[in-house]
């Protein structure tokens, strides 16, 4: 056999193996259906001859990446005549509590109501040319980011002004196992936290949308996943993630959100996307060591100053034993007990502290500088009613 047959074979051998690897990436990758593949797939009839608001983003794609408003805007079966976007506006880029006005799209001739500033509920005047309203964005599975806030004032506008609410199902980041943090208390309900929620609430937006309704009361329709199970983390689903906004632009940081960035007001904040906490007067060194003395699983922390401000890296682990919550609480209640911050209280109006906790507990127990076991001994009954209290409302196993 000469060398340039030797060679041909060789190739082809190696092409054939690339196209078997190929294919096998391609099986194990997309592992679940959307909700919103699944309305085209099995329930167009929830939307055809409709006229269609559509609450969504730059998340509201499919597996293939095809934007959900662009698929309802280019069917001829199908009339949407608005969109609605929530914080970050329609392409995600805004800055958090930025104002984003509303306009005309260029393409679509169709409104885009901005329902983050002055309006966060659509009005009656937004939804009288509108049968049903659509609500297509990823959520990140913590209580305080404002997606869901939003789902929440829309259902109770369609509620107010007899419309029909359809949620098209998307995985829970963290997973539907991982439930932590203090819950939240009536006299804190506010747009960072618009229910009874613990901090991590291990529900996807739909699970969250059939819990919101045993107060509103909305003809809702949930169109689930397909192949979704509740101990899948979004690395388990195979989906590409799109940053959800500006300061999540991946996975690792929705999965640090809640634990670095719960201390409004305090002068503890976070770094690179969720990635580092500090502040001023930290030593790295102690801070690190102090935390990791505790054990939290999951979770390692590495020393690292940015400029004046002393700090850590959170090095994951174990993602499926990682508490987000309760991390965030000892890394407040360990910078406490290193600097003695002034911890916020409210008193004429809720402080934002107190607003992202829904308690005015949790600050009062950092003041003090319980021991961490105390610290979540404090908010354990309320977590497990809440347990209780969801499994009604769950759709996944």
């Amino acid at each position: 056999m000469n060398k340039t047959l030797k060679l041909l074979i060789l190739v082809s051998i190696f092409i054939v193996v690339l196209n078997i690897l190929s294919l096998s990436i391609t099986d194990q990758r997309i592992k679940i259906k959307l909700g919103n593949e699944i309305l085209f797939e099995k329930h167009f009839d929830l939307i055809k001859g409709k006229r269609i608001g559509l609450i969504t983003n730059q998340t509201g794609l499919n597996s293939q990446f095809e934007s959900t408003a662009a698929l309802l805007a280019n069917n001829t079966q199908t009339n949407l005549v608005a969109l609605f976007t929530p914080e970050h506006g329609l392409d995600g880029k805004a800055k958090a509590g930025e104002y984003v006005e509303s306009y005309l799209h260029d393409q679509y001739k169709i409104p885009v109501y901005s329902l983050y500033g002055p309006t966060r509920k659509p009005t009656p005047k937004m939804l009288e040319n509108i049968d049903l309203l659509l609500f297509d964005i990823q959520d990140i599975g913590a209580r305080t980011y404002t997606y869901i806030s939003t789902l929440n004032y829309c259902m109770w506008a369609a509620k107010e002004n007899g419309k029909t609410v359809v949620v098209l199902d998307r995985p829970n980041p963290l997973g539907g196992l991982t439930i932590d943090g203090p819950v939240s208390e009536d006299g804190f309900l506010t747009f960072v936290g618009v229910d009874i929620l613990p901090m991590v609430h291990g529900m996807t937006v739909g699970e969250l949308a059939r819990y919101f309704n045993r107060r509103i009361g909305v003809r809702l329709i949930v169109v689930p996943m397909d192949g979704y199970t509740r101990d899948m983390m979004f690395p388990d689903t195979g989906l590409c993630w799109i940053p959800t906004s500006p300061m999540i632009p991946d996975f690792l940081s929705a999965l640090l959100y809640t634990a670095t960035g719960l201390g409004e007001g305090t002068g503890i904040r976070q770094d690179d996307y969720f990635k580092w906490v500090g502040g001023k007067g930290i030593d790295s060194k102690i801070f690190a060591q102090e935390l990791n003395r505790i054990g939290l699983p999951g979770v390692r922390f590495v020393p690292e100053n940015k400029g004046e401000l002393g700090g850590v890296r959170l090095s994951i682990t174990n993602m499926r034993t990682f508490q987000p919550a309760y991390t965030g609480l000892c890394i407040l209640s360990c910078s406490h007990k290193l600097i003695s911050y002034p911890v916020p209280k409210s008193e004429d109006e809720l402080t934002m502290f107190d607003k992202i906790m829904g308690t005015a507990l949790i600050g009062k127990l950092i003041k003090s500088d319980v021991s961490y076991q105390d610290l979540k001994k404090a908010y354990r009954e309320s977590l497990e009613n809440f347990k209780k209290k969801r499994e009604k409302y769950l759709i996944y196993k």
